[in-house]
């Protein structure tokens, strides 16, 4: 699964519905809580953490996450118009363009014809662009898998690999 740059922000974790905080899932050896709401409250708290370690394990950049999530997009899929990957980050087309804007500005992308349609422009990585954002992906992906290894058995690996296609599910992406 291809790691994505952006993510939820820090949230406080929503008041459990037992006062005591029984049903709420701190520690990975209990039970996931049956109120949709703490579970969903914990996933978002969980997941940001997670996001936030792996960004900073790439190192300090100049890029922002969305620039750093267009990216990686153009890194995964290969050239597109700025209105198609508006339409993939969930932003806004002007939104976009400014973010394409930066990173052309930085020399990590270029913008060519259109093969079919004279009237788009299609926005690809740079070579200096390929390299930077390989590099970012390769500081995250190595932190993670050392994390996997140094904090994980092999029976929590397992489970964390059986939840992957829940969480694609989630997420809205294809298993």
């Amino acid at each position: 699964m291809p790691l994505i740059d952006s993510g939820p922000e820090a949230a406080e974790p929503a008041p459990a519905s037992d006062p005591t905080g029984a049903d709420r899932v701190d520690h990975a050896d209990e039970s996931v809580p049956g109120d949709t709401a703490a579970l969903a409250s914990e996933l978002h708290t969980v997941l940001g953490l997670l996001v936030r370690r792996t960004r900073a394990a790439s190192g300090e950049s100049e890029l922002t996450p969305s620039q750093r999530s267009v990216a990686a997009r153009l890194l995964r899929d290969g050239p597109t118009t700025t209105a198609d990957l508006a339409r993939a980050e969930l932003v806004r087309p002007q939104s976009m363009r400014m973010t394409v804007s930066a990173l052309e500005e930085r020399g990590l992308i270029r913008r060519t014809p259109h093969p079919t349609d004279g009237r788009q422009v299609l926005v690809e990585l740079s070579e200096a662009g390929r390299v930077t954002i390989t590099g970012i992906l390769r500081a995250k992906q190595d932190w993670l898998t050392e994390a996997l290894d140094g904090a994980l058995d092999a029976d929590q690996r397992a489970v964390l690999a059986a939840a992957l296609p829940v969480l694609r599910t989630l997420a809205g992406a294809e298993a």
